[in-house]
């Protein structure tokens, strides 16, 4: 292998496809970027066998093509070192490979590209859509932290992506709050499905570029791969059955509170302080035109109170949350203000929406299941 390339352009795909590389794994040739040069163009993948990154880069000669797996860590630390430069890169032997700049050079081990494991990707019976890449991000953001880490429920772990043919939804739930996000720019000729897990969807929100036209997604049973601009990631899925999400959003509340988003946050903020630190417990006590949030800490003698006015249409009705996952929801949500809507009983799950005003928007919904109220 014989190639001259820059060496921020090598550096910012390599940086890019790390996010595979495993921390410690069974495979030592796992902790390697394999690197295969053909035609001008350098592909560089890396993979812990679950996850696999895989980008291409031009180079401006490719002498000698062939292949080798090279030290992850090394190389990327040696290019962080380096100013934005041509460097070259040659096998000198069995075993070794050079890499040279204008005023030195380092040898580095390598190994044979052989021993790579081989990637296996979306079969031929795989379905395919194309996803516009501002909402792919917008959507795993939007819901990635809704998520669960249950051993005994793998499916939870992961972001459903429910494929309609006028729409798609993805959805995420830990079973205490359940986040949908709704895209119309998503349309496939049939209805399908699959679930990513938490990780792999992490890294695709972090590595896809807004200003992509669209992400191509093809994906089968068992493994699905997102391509966008030079980049591929290639992910095993979670497999098994969502439970059916529609059946517990509520669609008969009829206490509504209309209140500025940052404002309910802050205050629920102030006084989750004083709550117990094991439950987070908050109480809503809800009447015409106010709300009042309190919380206590009876083990420590703590408490505090907050009143604020708002738009509230409804019975006289006292509720409580979980703190840390209504300030999640109210976080994560980018509208100015939101509709909260409430069931007759203090049992009931809240349906948290953007306001009308900003519906067409805003496409996240939660729901937020209540804790006792005592």
């Amino acid at each position: 292998m014989k190639l001259s390339i820059s060496s921020s352009d090598l550096l910012k795909g390599l940086l890019n496809v790390s996010k595979a590389i495993p921390s410690k794994s069974a495979l030592p040739i796992l902790e390697n970027f394999l690197f295969v040069l053909e035609d001008n163009v350098l592909t560089v993948t890396a993979s812990d066998q679950e996850l696999t990154l895989r980008t291409k880069i031009e180079v401006s000669d490719a002498s000698e093509p062939g292949s080798i797996a090279v030290p992850a860590r090394h190389m990327i630390d040696l290019l962080k070192e380096l100013p934005d430069q041509p460097i070259k890169i040659r096998t000198m032997s069995e075993s070794s490979f050079e890499c040279s700049w204008s005023s030195g050079n380092s040898v580095l081990p390598y190994f044979p590209a052989d021993d790579y494991p081989d990637i296996k990707t979306a079969g031929e019976d795989a379905l395919e859509v194309d996803f516009p890449a501002a909402s792919l991000v917008e959507g795993i953001q939007s819901t990635v932290y809704a998520t669960a880490d249950d051993e005994i429920r793998p499916i939870m772990n992961g972001i459903f992506f429910d494929i309609e043919p006028e729409s798609t939804t993805l959805v995420a739930s830990d079973s205490h709050k359940l986040i949908c996000y709704t895209t119309g720019g998503v349309k496939a000729a049939e209805k399908a499905s699959f679930i990513l897990h938490k990780k792999p969807a992490s890294v695709l929100r972090s590595i896809v570029d807004k200003e992509d036209e669209n992400v191509h997604i093809s994906f089968d049973a068992g493994t699905a791969q997102f391509t966008f601009g030079n980049t591929t990631m290639i992910c095993r899925l979670v497999v098994g059955k969502y439970p059916r999400y529609r059946d517990v959003i509520p669609q008969n509340n009829s206490n509504i509170l209309k209140i500025d988003r940052a404002l309910l946050l802050n205050t629920v903020r102030r006084v989750a302080v004083c709550s117990n630190k094991a439950s987070n417990h908050i109480k809503f006590t809800l009447k015409a035109g106010s709300l009042e949030i309190t919380a206590q800490d009876l083990g420590f003698a703590l408490a505090a109170y907050e009143k604020i006015n708002c738009d509230y249409a409804g019975e006289d009705l006292s509720i409580g949350f979980k703190s840390t996952f209504l300030c999640e929801i109210l976080a994560n949500m980018g509208c100015n203000g939101i509709v909260i809507k409430f069931a007759s009983t203090s049992r009931g799950a809240a349906l948290i929406l953007p306001s009308e005003e900003e519906a067409e928007t805003e496409k996240v919904c939660g729901i937020l299941m209540p804790s006792m109220v005592s």
